[in-house]
């Protein structure tokens, strides 16, 4: 071989050994997540997801595009996923747009960032996939006061657009199939909330040594509105009068059985109750519904966290405790992930996300406070709860199992559509 055709062949080499280097890069992931920091369940969806990914395609490059991460949030999820670059600034999301291989909606109450993904088809045609969310669904008589909008068919044709759509609760996923959606894959697929392993140890055990509460000897107790009042919450939120009325309306309804659940336990058993919050306006909350109201008996045996706290230090917390019951969805949620068990009440205001709790065999733990039988039966399962732990702690490891079975079959869909 002369040289000019030595050094043509090498060349050649070089270039495919090149190409074939850029063909086996790692895949890049635009996650877009992190829709508000007002609720630690909010926030929570972003790193559950992040560990999943961490855990099954750990060669993968991970850009997280949130709507927020204000009030501490994104240190919280820098400091446990170093690697991954939030993007804050419109300049790295247009340059996400063409550098990354695929978009992950997160889980959330809808498809929350509809917009967002639009327009990643519209520049892009890039593949996309959605992670864990519910179809908003109501009666008619609550579209004034639901926490969500329902959807339609502009929805479902971007739901069909996409590689495959999750749905956090069975209920939506046969909704979004009447309301047309035709992606070709459609399953259950756990909240990214439920993979959430954030830690901060030291307030939640210093909190805990202050007011005298022994690991697995107390319960968590988180109260709820009807209607999230975000005129309390968020900067520049307009009071809502309809919501406002309805939350006036129900809020000692669906307060009272927890108040009797707390009287039980403490009466009861030698356990304590910690009021705890979910969202920045349930400290005032639990004071007026729950705290206030108990006999003074009662009272000496349980303690107000007074002040909102995030996601990092509720999780410490609540797995020291022997479960938690509320009106609230994603600590519940938490709970069930770190194998705490955790009683869900709902109603209609809040969608079909709370029917999930079927979905991972544990529909005996879950409460329609719109159907008054069930009411009048949710004492009685907390102060089960509290009598036998063993029981309690071994029901919750059975349906984590299930969630993580689901998580390792979903996150394989997604590697596969990675292509």
């Amino acid at each position: 071989m002369n040289r000019r055709d030595f050094l043509h062949t090498s060349f050649a080499a070089v270039l495919v050994s090149s190409v074939s280097a850029a063909d086996k890069r790692a895949p890049r992931i635009l996650l877009r997540s992190s829709w508000q920091t007002v609720n630690i369940g909010d926030i929570a969806h972003t790193p559950g997801v992040l560990a999943l990914l961490e855990k099954y395609l750990p060669e993968a490059e991970i850009r997280l595009w949130p709507s927020s991460v204000d009030n501490g949030v994104a240190e919280l999820i820098q400091k446990r996923f170093p690697k991954v670059k939030i993007l804050m600034a419109q300049a790295e999301i247009d340059a996400a747009f063409t550098d990354c291989d695929f978009l992950l909606h997160g889980s959330g109450a809808s498809l929350v960032a509809e917009k967002d993904v639009k327009k990643w088809i519209e520049k892009t045609g890039k593949p996309f996939g959605i992670y864990g969310i519910t179809i908003p669904q109501y009666p008619a008589a609550l579209a004034n006061i639901s926490s969500s909008k329902p959807v339609g068919k502009p929805t479902m044709d971007v739901l069909t657009k996409a590689k495959f759509v999750f749905f956090r609760d069975s209920v939506s996923m046969a909704r979004a199939k009447e309301l047309g959606c035709a992606c070709p894959v459609m399953e259950f697929g756990p909240d990214g909330a439920f993979a959430t392993d954030l830690s901060n140890d030291a307030p939640a055990e210093a909190f805990l040594k202050a007011n005298n509460l022994e690991e697995g000897k107390f319960l968590c107790c988180i109260p709820r509105l009807r209607a999230s009042p975000y005129w309390k919450m968020k900067k520049g939120a307009a009071f809502d009068p309809a919501k406002h009325a309805n939350n006036e309306k129900m809020k000692e309804h669906d307060h009272a059985p927890l108040r009797e659940a707390i009287i039980q336990v403490v009466r009861q058993t030698e356990m304590k109750v910690l009021l705890c919050p979910e969202d920045s306006s349930q400290m005032e909350l639990g004071k007026e519904m729950l705290l206030d109201k108990l006999p003074e008996d009662v009272k000496a045996k349980v303690v107000w966290h007074e002040k909102y706290w995030l996601t990092d230090e509720a999780l410490s917390t609540y797995k020291r405790s022997a479960g938690l019951f509320g009106n609230e969805m994603h600590s519940p949620i938490m709970c069930i992930g770190n194998g705490i068990p955790a009683i869900v009440c709902r109603w209609a205001e809040q969608t079909s996300k709370g029917t999930m709790w079927r979905d991972i065999g544990l529909g005996d733990w879950l409460f329609d406070f719109d159907i008054e039988e069930e009411v009048k039966r949710m004492p009685a399962a907390v102060l089960a709860m509290a009598k036998d732990p063993a029981a309690a702690k071994a029901k919750a490891a059975s349906a984590k199992a299930i969630v993580e079975k689901r998580q390792k079959e979903t996150m394989a869909v997604l590697k596969a559509s990675l292509g």
